[in-house]
């Protein structure tokens, strides 16, 4: 009887061979990395996705809670050596089958603009607040710039377009409907009836919209553009001049290039939609070259700003460091940029009256869409801090413990993904889930 002999048909070979081709591309990066102590080989290039380079550490506790079974499942989804191409290829796929982008709260409307939905509601008046509301807080402003003022420091509000009210014709005709009334709207009568110093750059931006040379808000970016930034930057200035009586040096430019391909922030979703092949932006964008003015005897007016993200355009300029004598960003009142040393990084370590007194002008730069979250508190603890210290005192004490594990959630990649997977559960902002995560291991909630 002939031996019978074993053969292999083509699809198991080819079966065996897909199924092999991720742990040989990934033993490939690993022969490959930098150096034995690179622990980044295989962390795939997207943005926007918390992805922690550090591999779980094994411990008997670990292993009987399921943390770190829960943990590796985390590290090696993440860093599978295909993991950047297939969540590429599947945002193509939303992109051009179903017209979607895989960006949390992101939406396209008509002829490829894109936009946060917070902003569209707040286009549309769908995230109104009570007036009632809007005038407590807008009270205790007024009370805070008046008592500022005697010491010589300046309060100026600023309120920023959103992307939503400025490209309302772009928006998708599902989210149309008559506008009652705006935050926006809200907040500019109230700053007129209370005497508060304040810049409608919304209002100045529409009056300019049809006559604008460049376009001021981009079609894959969040924020304004580059242009709109320096337009903005270039009012701010000459309006702080006014408030505070001072000289601050002035921004200019002679050259402006005209790309379109878009630079710094235009494309900033775009960036996160983490697709196969980008589409074309068919948008001729401005980029001024910008000319400071010398003398550093102008550069004396220290102004801090708290804000939203619209601030981060003109910190990447410069303007904190050459028009406003170095002032710090207090990002959303939490995070400090520059910082003022390595062990202080956010808004809660600092001792926050001795912080405020060291400027001459105190600026609060919101877009619209972040309007319900005016100031962040700012306006609500300076209140406190000049009206009932003690009070203010005692419960900054009981916020520290709170703020340090916040500070450890926000700075250790896996804990801040579980923040993140939380906010999409509950729909609430990452801000709200990382604080609702530091109570629960400070023993509050």
């Amino acid at each position: 009887m002939a031996k019978k002999t074993k053969t292999y048909s083509v699809h198991s070979l080819t079966a065996f061979f897909m199924l092999s081709l991720p742990l040989l591309v990934g033993f490939l990066k690993y022969a490959n990395r930098t150096s034995p102590d690179d622990i980044t080989y295989n962390k795939p290039n997207l943005t926007g996705i918390v992805i922690s380079d550090e591999k779980p550490k094994f411990s008997w506790s670990n292993w009987f809670s399921g943390t770190f079974q829960s943990e590796s499942d985390d590290y090696n989804s993440d860093h599978w050596a295909f993991k950047e191409i297939t969540v590429r290829l599947n945002n193509q796929f939303y992109y051009e089958v179903f017209n979607q982008i895989r960006v949390n709260n992101f939406v396209i409307g008509k002829d490829d603009y894109v936009f946060s939905e917070n902003y569209i509601f707040s286009a549309m008046g769908d995230d109104v607040m009570p007036e009632e509301k809007v005038m407590s807080l807008l009270e205790k402003a007024k009370v805070v710039q008046d008592t500022l003022k005697k010491k010589g420091i300046d309060l100026l509000l600023v309120y920023a377009p959103g992307k939503g009210s400025f490209c309302k014709e772009f928006i998708e005709d599902k989210y149309i409907h008559p506008v009652k009334n705006t935050n926006h709207n809200l907040f500019i009568e109230n700053s007129k009836k209370l005497g508060l110093n304040f810049l409608d750059l919304n209002t100045y931006f529409q009056s300019i919209k049809e006559t604008s040379p460049y376009p001021l808000f981009p079609k894959f970016g969040h924020h304004w553009s580059y242009y709109a930034e320096c337009l903005a930057v270039d009012t701010i200035i000459k309006s702080i001049e006014v408030l505070h009586n001072s000289i601050v040096p002035h921004i200019s430019w002679q050259q402006i290039d005209i790309v379109d391909t878009a630079r710094s922030r235009d494309a900033d979703v775009l960036k996160s939609m983490n697709l196969y092949s980008n589409p074309p932006q068919n948008m001729q964008l401005a980029y001024p070259q910008l000319l400071f003015e010398d003398g550093d005897y102008k550069n004396t007016t220290r102004a801090l700003t708290i804000g939203d993200s619209y601030w981060y355009g003109p910190l990447y300029m410069g303007i904190p460091k050459y028009c406003f004598a170095n002032g710090q960003f207090w990002y959303y009142y939490n995070k400090i940029v520059p910082r003022p040393s390595d062990d202080i990084k956010e808004v809660w370590q600092l001792d926050l009256k001795q912080a405020i007194e060291s400027n001459h002008v105190i600026m609060l730069v919101y877009s619209d869409g972040n309007l319900p979250a005016f100031g962040n508190r700012f306006i609500q603890d300076v209140y406190e801090l000049y009206t009932s210290p003690n009070t203010y005192y005692e419960r900054n004490h009981r916020e520290t413990q709170i703020q340090t594990f916040a500070k450890q959630i926000r700075e250790a990649p896996i804990l801040l993904k579980k923040a993140t997977q939380k906010s999409n559960e509950l729909q609430i902002p990452l801000d709200s889930a990382i604080r609702l995560e530091a109570g629960k291991m400070a023993g509050v909630n």
